[in-house]
C-alpha cells in the first residue's frame, strides 16, 4: 500500500469497521478485508449503505435463484416459524415430508429418499459417507477444477487450491483430469477413458466419482454432451456410484432442473444446496435412489444433524419449489438464457480480451486473455490463495462503479443472474460489463 492510500479501515461505516473487526471474511487475508454493507434489497437489485444500486448478476454467491423480492417464500418461514421454530429431527412437520416428496418428483429418474442438512458442503459429506457406507469401499475420485464445499471431507474431494492449505485432507480421495479443452492435454472424452484407466488401476476399492455436471466457480466449464452419459457408463462399470453435485448448477440455473438433466443423465446419488431456497433460508440436501436408499433399511444410516430438516429451512425450499414451478422459472430461465447468451457473444465481439465464452440458460463465464491471438489467461489458479488484485478483479470492480455486481473466480466472470431477470436488466447489466472488459482490454499483451 502506498503512503497516499488510506487504510482500509478509513474507508467503512461503523458497521463495516465492526463487522471487519469481529467477523471473519471468508477465503481471505484478514488484512484484505473490505466488508460492504448491504441495507435493502428489491427484485434483481441490491443497494449498499453508501446509496448505491446494483443489479445482482452473479445472484450474491450463485445462489438467490428468486432474486431478493419472493414474498411467497418469506410467508412460509415466517408461517412456520410462527407454529413450530424447531423440532429435534426425530420428529417431523407437513414442510418436510412435503419437501422430500417434492424432491423426488423434480430430480430425475429414480432419486426418491432424502438426508436434509444446512449448506452443499454438508450435503456432499453426506454424499461422501453415504457412497462408502452403500458400497463398503473407501475412494472417492473427484478432479482438479472442482469446488465441493469447505468442510474436511468436502475441501479434501475439492480440487481448486483453496483444498492446500487445508491438507492433508481425508484419506482416500483421488482427482482425476477435467473435460476443459484449453487447461489440459487431453481431449474432454479423453479424460473420461483416463478415469476408466484410473478405476481399473486402482481395483476394486473406488465406491464413487464425484462431480459437478457443469463446473461452476471454476470456470462455468460445460462438458460436451456425450461425456456425462460415458462417465455414469465408466463409474457402474467398475461397480462405483456417480454423484452429481448441483449445488450451484440446480435449480433452473441452466434453464432445466439440474445440470444433469442437460445430459439426461440420472445420478446414484445428488447434492444440492443454493437454489433449493433461492438463499432465503440455509439448506442442503442429499437425495439418493431406490437401491441405496432400500439398503438402510437393514443398514444403520450412520449420519446426522441438529438442524437436519429444520422446520423453517425446509417450510422455505417447499415455498421455492412451488414459485419455480407456478411462475414456470425453469423454462423461462432456458429462453431468457438464449438472449443472455447472445449479448455475451456480442461482448466477444466488441472485446480482444475475451478468451472465450461459455455455458447454458443463466448459468455463463466470460474467460478472458491477455494476448490478441493465444488463449493466456490473466488470472491464475494460484490467484485463489494469493494476495493482491487481479485484472479480472479490476474488471468486475469497473463494472460495480456503472451499477453491477459480477463475480470472479480465477480467470473467468461468473455470470448467474436471478431466474426472474428481464431483457431490459440484462442489457443493463451487460453495458457495465462492457465498460468493465475496455479495463482487461486496455491491460493486454501489445
Amino acid at each position: 500500500m502506498s503512503e497516499q492510500e488510506p487504510p482500509v479501515e478509513s474507508s467503512l461505516n461503523e458497521i463495516e469497521r465492526s463487522d471487519k473487526e469481529y467477523v471473519f471474511g471468508t477465503w481471505s487475508y484478514q488484512n484484505e478485508v473490505s466488508p460492504t454493507q448491504v441495507v435493502d434489497a428489491d427484485g434483481v437489485r441490491f443497494t449498499t449503505a453508501d446509496g448505491n444500486e446494483y443489479i445482482d448478476f452473479s445472484s450474491q454467491l450463485m445462489c438467490s435463484n428468486l432474486g431478493h423480492s419472493a414474498d411467497a417464500v418469506v410467508d412460509a418461514i415466517a408461517e412456520q416459524v410462527r407454529e413450530t421454530a424447531y423440532v429435534a429431527p426425530s420428529y417431523t412437520t407437513e414442510a418436510r415430508s412435503e419437501l422430500g416428496k417434492k424432491l423426488a418428483e423434480v430430480t430425475p429418474g429414480d432419486l426418491s429418499k432424502t438426508f436434509f442438512s444446512t449448506s452443499g458442503t454438508e450435503a456432499v459429506e453426506a454424499a461422501i459417507k453415504i457412497a462408502r457406507f452403500y458400497t463398503g469401499k473407501q475412494k472417492i475420485i473427484s478432479r482438479y477444477r472442482s469446488y465441493h464445499g469447505a468442510t474436511y471431507g468436502s475441501i479434501s474431494v475439492t480440487g481448486d487450491p483453496r483444498r492446500l492449505m487445508a491438507e492433508p485432507g481425508i484419506p482416500g480421495t483421488i482427482k482425476a483430469p477435467d473435460p476443459y479443452a484449453y487447461g489440459s492435454t487431453l481431449d474432454p472424452m479423453e479424460s473420461v477413458e483416463y478415469i476408466d484407466e484410473m478405476l481399473e488401476l486402482e481395483g476394486d476399492t473406488v465406491a464413487a466419482i464425484l462431480v459437478e455436471p457443469i463446473v461452476g466457480s471454476n470456470g462455468i466449464l460445460v462438458p460436451p454432451e456425450e461425456y456425462l452419459p460415458r462417465l455414469k457408463e465408466v463409474a457402474h462399470k467398475h461397480d462405483a456410484l456417480l454423484i452429481c453435485d448441483e449445488v450451484m448448477a440446480g435449480f433452473g440455473r441452466t434453464g432445466e432442473w439440474f445440470g444433469c438433466d442437460v445430459f439426461d443423465v440420472e445420478p446414484d446419488i445428488m447434492t444440492m444446496a443454493k437454489g433449493l431456497t433461492g438463499a432465503y433460508q440455509p439448506l442442503g440436501a442429499t437425495i439418493v435412489n431406490s437401491d441405496i436408499a432400500a439398503h438402510f433399511e437393514e443398514n444403520m444410516f450412520c449420519h446426522g444433524h441438529t438442524y437436519a430438516g429444520h422446520p423453517a429451512a425446509v417450510a422455505a425450499g417447499l415455498a421455492t419449489i412451488e414459485t419455480y414451478q407456478q411462475e414456470n422459472l425453469i423454462e423461462r430461465a432456458s429462453e431468457i438464457g438464449e438472449y443472455l447468451g447472445d449479448r455475451i457473444d456480442d461482448l466477444a465481439e466488441k472485446h480482444p480480451s475475451v478468451g472465450d465464452t461459455r455455458g447454458v440458460g443463466l448459468f455463463r463465464g466470460i474467460e478472458l486473455s491477455k494476448h490478441p491471438e493465444k488463449r493466456v489467461p490473466f488470472g491464475a489458479r494460484e490467484d485463489k490463495i494469493d494476495t493482491g488484485t487481479t485484472v479480472v478483479d479490476e474488471v468486475s470492480a469497473t463494472a460495480g462503479e456503472h451499477g453491477t455486481y459480477v463475480a470472479n473466480m480465477i480467470n473467468t466472470l461468473i455470470i448467474a443472474p436471478p431466474l426472474t431477470i428481464t431483457e431490459d436488466e440484462i442489457d443493463e447489466a451487460i453495458e457495465a460489463i462492457d465498460a468493465g472488459l475496455d479495463v482487461s482490454d486496455r491491460a493486454m499483451d501489445a
